[in-house]
């Protein structure tokens, strides 16, 4: 797939369904990616600038508003789907147990599902809850996509080192992942790198 091709794919992105749990998803058939990270990571405006669309996934001040899986269509085959921000304290406790319960459920038993993107905070060191949404997508044999987002923040070389320090921070808690990179909302850096990552999952799918 050339650029153009790739760009017009993720510029068509067009809201879908929004799914109160992973049994509430469109049929299981073709491929998707996912995307998760904690309650204001800034999830939405990856996929925002990734599809050029302002205002496709809601952004919002208020962490944890998100609590429902949200699905866009790339085309009739591909999606990307929009996972529960997390680690909100004031997210309610029983809507922290069901997704403790569903997304484990969701990596382990989606078939379409060919890929997670894990958004990270560069500033900082992966989170508890980071590392356990990276554990249950390689139990389930799922590829992990690193994106240290808000790397306009900091300077390249700190931007770079911090990058490498969040490798080591995995590997010392026996995690790894397929791959990583740094990526800027307001800027736009790193776009060109996520899509190509996605169009080589997405075209592994059985359609």
């Amino acid at each position: 797939m050339d650029n153009q091709i790739i760009s017009k794919l993720y510029r068509g992105a067009r809201f879908r369904l929004s799914a109160p749990t992973p049994d509430d998803l469109c049929p299981d058939t073709g491929a998707e990616v996912a995307f998760a990270g904690r309650s204001n990571v800034g999830k939405s405006s990856v996929i925002n600038t990734l599809t050029g669309q302002r205002k496709l996934a809601r952004t919002s001040g208020t962490p944890g508003r998100t609590q429902a899986i949200n699905v866009f269509d790339l085309d009739e085959q591909r999606r990307l789907v929009d996972l529960p921000g997390y680690g909100y304290a004031k997210v309610p406790a029983s809507v922290k147990r069901r997704w403790e319960q569903a997304l484990p459920a969701y990596f382990q038993y989606r078939r379409s599902l060919c890929g997670v993107v894990i958004i990270m905070d560069i500033r900082h060191a992966p989170t508890d809850l980071d590392m356990q949404m990276i554990d249950w997508s390689r139990s389930a044999h799922i590829r992990v996509h690193g994106l240290l987002t808000k790397s306009d923040k900091l300077k390249h070389g700190a931007a770079k080192a911090r990058q490498e320090e969040t490798i080591r921070e995995l590997s010392r808690n026996n995690l790894t992942i397929t791959s990583i990179q740094r990526f800027s909302a307001p800027k736009g850096e790193g776009v060109d790198e996520l899509a190509k990552t996605l169009d080589g999952w997405l075209e592994l799918g059985n359609f």
